[in-house]
């Protein structure tokens, strides 16, 4: 029974191995054709190596507002975010246990990390050293965004383990119907408009396939963010539809002033306006 247990465990890693290799070489082939460009700026890199994002440091982020969409269970980018720069981050995530773990953040405001990060994407709140927040550092808005402000269906994940929600459930090479939650979504202009904000300098997009349409409704607006940090969330998939989608959203980016300048494996991508230094 020994030999014949090794001999599946065997089977089972080179399966996993061949799949996270296919994976890499297909993303790295959509990087390459989505144009990733040298970059004049330097990169500073934030928050954990799961919630950490790469992004370019300026002095328009100093005493910023930025919009964080995407909490989950690890805020350390939007924490030493707004440690750093002494900005506000707007954080928008309706998801039950993202919004319960900004509740936990929030009740140690002003307290330095009592722990260190975990080494998964399940961060507790003693890791986060917030000595240098104010109850002003982070708002959440417990909303999903979207191109709409409407009531919306969240889908959960198919394993429970997992915090992200999502509004993309209906695409056809997805899995079957999930459960799921309603909730009110939010456009990124009321967003904006609600706080007074007529300039972004950093947009982070985390929504779990949602990035594609809210994209194409932001520059339809007018909107632009000096910096757009994406998780293209469909560039996992082998779809055909969600390629072509990705591209349709870099393209616009493009014809919209927009260079893609850094990508972090497997699906973190970060544009910058070209003037915003």
């Amino acid at each position: 029974m020994q030999p014949q247990k090794a001999s599946s465990d065997l089977f089972g890693f080179r399966a996993f191995y061949r799949n996270l290799r296919t994976a890499y070489r297909q993303a790295s082939g959509l990087a390459a054709k989505l144009e990733v460009s040298p970059t004049p700026f330097e990169l500073t890199r934030l928050g954990t190596s799961y919630g950490g994002w790469t992004f370019v440091d300026t002095d328009t982020l100093f005493e910023s507002t930025i919009v964080s969409c995407g909490l989950g269970e690890d805020a350390s980018f939007d924490v030493e975010f707004a440690s750093r720069f002494h900005a506000k981050v707007i954080v928008v995530d309706p998801t039950p246990r993202a919004v319960l773990h900004f509740h936990q953040i929030a009740q140690r405001i002003g307290r330095k990390a009592s722990g260190p990060y975990a080494d998964s994407g399940k961060q507790p709140a003693e890791a986060y050293d917030l000595s240098a927040l104010t109850s002003a550092s982070l708002t959440l808005i417990d909303k999903a965004l979207w191109t709409e402000c409407k009531p919306v269906k969240l889908y959960m994940p198919d394993n429970p383990d997992f915090v992200s929600h999502s509004l993309m459930n209906g695409r056809s090479d997805g899995p079957a119907p999930r459960d799921f939650i309603e909730v009110n979504a939010v456009s990124l202009d009321a967003l904006l408009h609600s706080f007074a904000l007529r300039d972004l300098p950093l947009l982070k997009l985390d929504i779990e396939g949602a990035e594609i349409e809210v994209i194409q409704d932001m520059l339809a607006k007018k909107i632009f963010p000096g910096q757009i940090l994406v998780e293209y969330d469909e560039f996992r998939s082998s779809s055909k539809d969600s390629k072509r989608g990705i591209e349709s959203a870099h393209a616009a980016l493009l014809e919209c002033g927009y260079r893609l300048i850094h990508f972090d494996y497997p699906s973190n991508f970060l544009y910058v306006r070209m003037d915003i230094v």
